[in-house]
């Protein structure tokens, strides 16, 4: 493919996405295929001679189209969102034509420079504590993860050097070993898993703190655990707080939680996921005070912020506390600037070294949004989870079973778990829409979430209607 040809083609392909997002919702929601699908509608190997670009494109709609779940149907109501706009796919291109490998500042430095930038202005539009912007002379500052899985472990291991480092400065004959085998790691039960995957993957303990009634970890509780181990001759230190838990969207009490942390010497990060796009909007930041006892906090743009996947954005308080814990430098990768203070180079604050120019895609989606676009996105999305709550509670056989804080409700029909499981079993089998359910407190949830940015309240109400006359016929076939 040349460039005249890659022209057309580009066109042609713009046309082809666009055409797929504007007529998404006549497709099925969720696919009709059995594992194992895929392989045999195409060759056992990589063809010889080249393929025609048209056999290609043809092959998408054949192979592909009928294995996708349509994450972006204004059906889909699954998991969280995955953020999704035109000006983010156009950044996108625009990355991929660079195609620069981001690792240091010589490497381009205007993928490491937009990127510090884009943190700063996303974390003043959070109205973060300024101690982790990174300014011109900030000791803070913020980073583009993969994914929240990522930061969590990131801020994990960073914690893990911190504490070792320290115990050592107290007792320089203790050894890395044994101090390793003392650590103690804190999560809420309602936590993600990926959260205990990180204590896995960092090779340290972790205990999972309970929840009050609505979720969500309170200082008391993770006292009382706390003073037991210590007591145990364990040594806490790090503490992983949860704003808008996966199962519920619960908001762990960080005002409390934090002074606890800071008191324990315990490194505290904030995931916050999902909620922590709805923090732009005035009336839901006061969920984020505590913020400024936080050693670090993460959050997901690439969920419910308009910009495609992948982009999690991250913030330390001291960088030098990431940096300290994954900095190496081998001759090729050293520059003359690397020293200078201006400078960061990124491949220090993160598992992999490479990295995509993905603060474009921020740049773009918030010059063209703008916050007010971006804050009026999270409102009408907050708006619909409402009115699909207010149905829910309308219909005397249903119950609602955490708070509508945010885009997610938790509900179920009245009855046993078997019942909910038979209903969401024949609500993925519809394809119609689609749910992923949870577990709260011993009973079988279904969650509905509003995930895509075409969403509209007739989707909210053809959804209801299909839900309510699938349990109908279910609860005639229990009566029968």
């Amino acid at each position: 493919m040349d460039a005249a040809e890659f022209r057309r083609r580009g066109k042609e392909m713009v046309d082809h996405v666009a055409d797929y997002l504007e007529k998404i919702e006549e497709r099925p929601v969720y696919p009709d295929v059995e594992p194992g699908y895929l392989r045999s509608l195409i060759p056992t190997e990589a063809p010889v001679e080249p393929d025609s670009y048209e056999d290609i494109m043809k092959d998408v709609e054949r192979v592909i189209m009928p294995g996708i779940t349509h994450w972006h149907s204004p059906n889909f109501f699954a998991y969280f969102p995955a953020a999704s706009s035109y000006p983010a796919m156009l950044a996108d291109m625009l990355c991929s034509a660079i195609g620069c490998i981001g690792f240091s500042w010589a490497a381009s430095p205007a993928c490491t420079e937009l990127e510090t930038v884009m943190l700063d202005w996303l974390g003043k539009m959070l109205q973060l504590p300024e101690c982790f912007l990174a300014g011109t002379h900030g000791h803070g500052g913020g980073v583009i993860q993969g994914t929240a899985s990522e930061a969590t472990l990131v801020s994990l291991l960073a914690a893990r050097c911190k504490a070792i480092r320290r115990v050592q400065l107290l007792d320089p004959k203790k050894s890395e070993a044994e101090i390793l085998s003392k650590l103690v790691a804190y999560t809420s039960e309602q936590a993600h898993s990926s959260v205990e995957r990180a204590a896995l993957i960092g090779a340290v303990m972790m205990k999972k703190v309970p929840t009050d009634s609505l979720y969500a970890v309170r200082g008391e509780m993770l006292k009382k655990i706390l003073e037991e181990d210590k007591a145990a001759g364990l040594i806490p230190f790090y503490f992983c707080a949860t704003l808008g838990t996966t199962p519920s969207c619960a908001f762990d009490h960080i005002a409390d939680l934090g002074p606890l942390c800071n008191q324990e010497n315990m490194w505290m990060h904030i995931d916050a996921a999902y909620a922590g796009s709805a923090f732009i909007c005035p009336e839901f930041r006061p969920l984020l005070n505590g913020v400024e006892y936080a050693d670090s906090f993460n959050f997901n743009p690439h969920k419910w912020m308009l910009i495609n996947f992948d982009c999690s954005a991250m913030w330390v308080k001291k960088r030098t506390d990431i940096i300290g814990a994954f900095k190496m430098e081998p001759l090729y990768l050293k520059h003359e600037n690397q020293e200078s203070g201006l400078v960061t180079d990124y491949r220090h604050w993160q598992i992999p070294l490479g990295r995509r120019f993905r603060s474009l895609k921020m740049w773009f989606v918030f010059r063209m949004y703008g916050l007010q676009g971006l804050q009026a996105h999270i409102r009408k999305q907050v708006g619909l989870a409402k009115e699909f709550e207010s149905l829910v509670r309308a219909d005397k056989r249903f119950e609602i079973c955490a708070p509508v804080v945010m885009g997610l409700v938790c509900f179920r029909l009245k009855g046993t778990n078997e019942l909910n499981q038979s209903l969401l079993k024949k609500i993925t089998k519809s394809r119609e829409i689609h749910l992923v359910p949870c577990q709260l407190s011993g009973s079988f949830v279904l969650r509905l979430a509003i995930c895509s940015r075409s969403t509209e309240f007739r989707h909210i109400q053809q959804a209801w209607q299909h839900i309510t006359q699938l349990a109908f016929e279910l609860l005639q076939e229990h009566h029968h």
